[in-house]
């Protein structure tokens, strides 16, 4: 069995029902001039419970078609660190 992929993000829009939209940011390799660039990539998540509230940092976890563009669903919540 494959291992599922799984990213962390923040969630920058909840307006709708049961779904959040999640941003992931990771550093790839320019293809001509080889500087690292910042690259942000949105991911339409599954929140069954409506508990994601904007600015949230989750936990993303592949998972099979549940629409035409949600393929992921949010596994946790990443509480923030206070100090």
């Amino acid at each position: 069995m494959q291992k599922r992929k799984a990213h962390i993000g923040y969630v920058v829009s909840n307006k709708m029902d049961k779904t959040v939209v999640v941003v992931v940011e990771s550093l790839r390799q320019h293809p001509v001039y080889k500087k690292t660039m910042k690259v942000k990539t949105k991911f339409k998540a599954h929140d069954g419970n409506n508990s994601c509230q904007e600015g949230d940092v989750v936990r993303i976890e592949e998972t099979r078609p549940l629409s035409k563009t949600k393929h992921w669903r949010v596994v946790e919540i990443i509480p923030r660190q206070t100090g």
